[in-house]
C-alpha cells in the first residue's frame, strides 16, 4: 500500500499537467485564430508551416504570427502574475495574498507613469518600472528584515512585512494619483490604460520567460517546504525547514516575477488571487502540484481574457486588466461561496 500511493500520486499530477498543457495550447490556439478577421482551423496548418519557413505569405500567416506574439507575452504575464501569487499566499499565510499586496507593484507603477509623464521612450518606461520595483522592494526588505529573517512559522512573524508593505503601496498611490491629476490630456490615456493593464504593443522578450523559468526551478525545489510552513506553522523548524532563508526567497522570487510582470503589461488585478484559489480548490493544497498547475492555468486565463478584450468591441480594443476584474471578481465570490459550504 506504501508503495501504491506515490505511484498513484504521480499519475494524478501527469494527468493534472497533461490536462492543463493542452488547455494552454488550445488557448494560445484560439487566440490565433480569433479576431476582427478569424483564421479558420483548415488554414492554421499551412500557416504554421509558412511562419516556420520564415515566409508569411497568405492573410492567415500574417494574422497567426501577430496574434501569435501577443498572445505569447499575455501567456508569460498572466503564468508570473498566478506562480507570484502562490508564493505571496506562502509567505504571509493568507489566502488573500496576492503579486500586489506589497506595494512591488505600485512602485513599479510610479517609475513608468513618471517616466511617460516626462515623453520619454519605452525602452526608458520599462526601466522606470523596474527601478520603482526593486526600489520598493528593497525597502520593504529593509524596514521588515527582522521578519523575514525570523526562524518561526507563526502569522505574526509576517505581519510587519504586510504591514509595511500596504503602507508604501498606499504612499505610491498617492503619488500615482497625483501623477494622473497633472498629465496632460495627450498622455492620460496611454497612463491609464498601463495602470488598468494591457498587452497591446508589449514586444516578445526572453528575459521574462527566464525570470518565470527560474523562479519555477526555486519554487519547485522548495515545495516541500512551503507545504511544512502551511500545514505546520509552529514545527516548521523542528522538521527541517530553513524559515528565514525560505522566507527571505519567496519574498525576492514573488518580488522579480511581479516586477517583470508589470513591467510587461502594466498593473493586471485578480490573476494572482483567483487562480491559485480556483488551482487549490480543484488539485488541493499540495504545492508540488499547485505550483505548475497555477502557473499554466494563469497563463491561459489571462490570454482568453486577452482574446476577449480585443474582440468583444472589435475593433476597439478594451484593456485587459478591466476584463480580468470583471472575470474575477464572480469567480472569487463564488469560490468563497463554496469554500464556506464546505
Amino acid at each position: 500500500m506504501s508503495t501504491i500511493a506515490p505511484i498513484l500520486l504521480r499519475q494524478r499530477a501527469a494527468l493534472i499537467m497533461g490536462s492543463l498543457l493542452l488547455l494552454a495550447f488550445a488557448c494560445m490556439l484560439y487566440a490565433g485564430m480569433t479576431g476582427s478577421i478569424s483564421v479558420a482551423l483548415a488554414e492554421v496548418p499551412g500557416a504554421v508551416r509558412q511562419l516556420l519557413d520564415g515566409r508569411p505569405q497568405s492573410l492567415a500567416a500574417s494574422l497567426l504570427e501577430l496574434r501569435a506574439g501577443r498572445a505569447t507575452v499575455a501567456f508569460v504575464t498572466g503564468a508570473a502574475l498566478a506562480l507570484a501569487g502562490v508564493l505571496m499566499q506562502a509567505l504571509l499565510r493568507n489566502p488573500l495574498a496576492d503579486p500586489y499586496i506589497l506595494g512591488i507593484s505600485a512602485g513599479a507603477s510610479v517609475g513608468a507613469l513618471g517616466a511617460m509623464l516626462l515623453m520619454a521612450a519605452m525602452a526608458t518606461v520599462e526601466a522606470a518600472a523596474v527601478t520603482g520595483a526593486v526600489a520598493v522592494s528593497m525597502l520593504l526588505y529593509a524596514l521588515a528584515r527582522r521578519d523575514l529573517r525570523g526562524g518561526t512559522g507563526t502569522e505574526g512573524g509576517t505581519s510587519t512585512l504586510l504591514l509595511t508593505g500596504v503602507i508604501i503601496s498606499s504612499l505610491c498611490v498617492a503619488l500615482i494619483t497625483l501623477m494622473l491629476s497633472i498629465a496632460p490630456e495627450g498622455r492620460l490615456r496611454s497612463m491609464v490604460f498601463w495602470m488598468i493593464g494591457d498587452v497591446a504593443g508589449a514586444p516578445v522578450r526572453v528575459l521574462p520567460w527566464l525570470v518565470l523559468g527560474g523562479a519555477l526551478l526555486f519554487a519547485l525545489r522548495n515545495a516541500r517546504g512551503m507545504n511544512l510552513m502551511a500545514l505546520h506553522a509552529e514545527d516548521a523548524v523542528t522538521l527541517g525547514v530553513r524559515v528565514g532563508s525560505l522566507r527571505r526567497g519567496l519574498f525576492f522570487v514573488s518580488g522579480l516575477l511581479t516586477a517583470s510582470a508589470v513591467t510587461s503589461a502594466g498593473s493586471i488585478g485578480f490573476v494572482g488571487l483567483i487562480v491559485p484559489h480556483a488551482c487549490r480548490f480543484a488539485f488541493g493544497p499540495d504545492h508540488r502540484v499547485l505550483i505548475p498547475a497555477a502557473m499554466l492555468g494563469g497563463g491561459s486565463f489571462l490570454v482568453l481574457c486577452d482574446t476577449l478584450a480585443r474582440t468583444v468591441v472589435a475593433p476597439q480594443q478594451l484593456p485587459v486588466g478591466a476584463v480580468t476584474a470583471i472575470i474575477g471578481a464572480p469567480i472569487f465570490l463564488y469560490q468563497l461561496h463554496r469554500l464556506r459550504r464546505r
